[in-house]
């Protein structure tokens, strides 16, 4: 069923996770624009890195908290099959599952990792050393109560992220569809995503997206929008993931076609 026929949306995922998602809103009807504001890359040292961490073994736990944790750092593994691996979510246990590792624990409710603190798993981890790997600059929180609980922490931030630098005249062309109203809605699956959206943005587009229906992976990513001055509405999905942005999306337009 075409149920966002009419429907024109902005994808703003990085390359190459764009195509999903943007497939999946074209199959549902939707006018699908794409302006990719975060661009991400292997680290450099990622060897050293590596070298630096010793015997994986050595780790009670190995945490990956994004599916691109698992795209720039799943080599760390080595191919070893008995490590103990933790994923924030459903679509990074997924990513673990398609490189051919089996995931020991996966947050039975929410997709951050306040969900995963909430584990009994990472109750009581007195004396654990725990291996996070990660983007760089990502969020704190999870290494601080980790080490609040008693367990040692050490990082692999595998990959960098960087604002977008588009091609000549291609933030010029999708803020020109915008201005003549084809774009209803704007995807942001992370604060840091949302932030170089709105860096890379014309005055104009600015002016554009903060009026604009909003829809974040995340209740961070909505506080992040009225921060920076968003004032339109937010649809917020239970997660970043394709799956849960297309669910909310449909949700919301199901809600606004009722009489």
């Amino acid at each position: 069923m075409a149920e966002l026929l009419g429907m024109g949306v902005l994808v703003t995922r990085p390359e190459p996770q764009a195509g999903p998602l943007a497939r999946r809103l074209a199959d549902l009807g939707a006018r699908v624009y794409r302006l990719p504001a975060l661009e991400l890359r292997a680290r450099e040292d990622r060897a050293a890195q590596r070298a630096s961490l010793g015997p994986l073994d050595r780790f009670h736990w190995i945490v990956f908290v994004s599916a691109n944790a698992v795209r720039f750092g799943v080599t760390f593994l080595e191919e070893r099959r008995d490590l103990k691996l933790a994923a924030v979510g459903p679509a990074t246990a997924a990513a673990l599952n398609h490189a051919g590792f089996r995931v020991a624990l996966v947050p039975a409710a929410g997709y951050d990792s306040e969900s995963l603190l909430g584990s009994p798993e990472f109750g009581h981890v007195e004396g654990q050393r725990i291996l996070i790997v990660r983007g760089d600059g990502g969020r704190e929180l999870l290494a601080e109560q980790l080490r609040a609980r008693g367990a040692e922490v050490s990082y692999a931030e595998v990959y960098e992220r960087r604002s977008a630098r588009p091609v000549p005249g291609a933030v010029a062309a999708v803020e020109d569809e915008w201005g003549r109203g084809l774009i209803d809605v704007v995807t942001a699956t992370s604060p840091e995503l949302l932030r170089s959206l709105y860096e890379i943005l014309s005055p104009a587009g600015r002016q554009l997206l903060a009026r604009t229906a909003l829809l974040a992976g995340g209740s961070r990513i909505a506080e992040t929008a009225r921060q920076i001055g968003l004032e339109g509405l937010i649809v917020v999905a239970a997660s970043p993931d394709d799956e849960a942005l297309v669910d909310a999306l449909l949700t919301w337009r199901r809600h606004t076609n009722d009489p």
